[in-house]
């Protein structure tokens, strides 16, 4: 019997029917990547300015070598002016930031007033690294506070919390080291920061495979939130 492939293209109407070698009886294994995790092999980022932050990411999703998702949206909100990237398994990411979103909503009907960024990172903290052994998450926090303004939390692997002014994570990361230590200044305005994450993020994904599609963006300061998109025939690839 032909291959999933094969069906796909030339029987539409049985691609989904199990395949078995005619010969041999072997199962058709054309359709293992899909058992793979999936994985968001990823380019993330974010930059502190003078009054707020700017968060980045790439859009591709893979599992295995096939992208699953060519337009997902990395950047996920877990308070009014909290955001968080997420990198490693899309799954371990997304169910650590839909508790952590709960645990705020609690934490503002607690106390009455709106959570801070530090306290979002260390949810965060705690939930990543007391499931180290079980998570492969990575995750960039950021958002602005009326107590510190914006603020940049990295927690990669493992579940460490390190406050940074700005940040990289996910397997595009390595590609732009060198990129972000000779053009990250001190005090950008928030108009450089945009530049500078999108920049970096295009560069990373010229180079790292499993990152790619659209540019996503979040600009948080005092006024609230603004979500911006750079489609992928438009990245500003070129230095500063």
């Amino acid at each position: 019997m032909a291959t999933f492939i094969e069906r796909e293209l030339l029987d539409p109407s049985r691609v989904m029917e199990a395949s078995y070698d005619t010969n041999t009886g072997a199962p058709d294994t054309s359709m293992d990547f899909l058992k793979e995790e999936v994985d968001l092999g990823t380019s993330i980022m974010a930059v502190t300015f003078d009054g707020g932050v700017v968060l980045g990411a790439d859009s591709r999703v893979s599992t295995g070598v096939y992208i699953s998702n060519r337009a997902s949206d990395k950047i996920t909100a877990v308070d009014e002016k909290i955001y968080c990237c997420r990198s490693g398994s899309a799954a371990d990411t997304q169910a650590i930031s839909d508790y952590v979103k709960y645990f705020l909503d609690q934490h503002r009907m607690e106390y009455g007033r709106p959570p801070k960024v530090a306290t979002a990172a260390s949810f965060f903290q705690q939930l990543c690294y007391q499931n180290k052994n079980n998570l492969m998450a990575g995750i960039i926090v950021a958002g602005w506070d009326a107590e510190k303004g914006g603020q940049v939390y990295a927690l990669p692997l493992g579940g460490a919390m390190l406050q940074r002014s700005y940040t990289t994570g996910g397997s595009g990361s390595t590609y732009i080291y060198g990129f972000c230590d000779a053009y990250y200044k001190p005090g950008m305005t928030k108009e450089q920061c945009e530049a500078f994450v999108s920049k970096a993020l295009s560069h990373a994904m010229a180079r790292d495979g499993s990152s790619g599609g659209v540019i996503r963006l979040a600009v948080i300061d005092e006024s609230g939130v603004e979500r911006k998109f750079i489609s992928g025939d438009k990245l500003p690839y070129g230095p500063l």
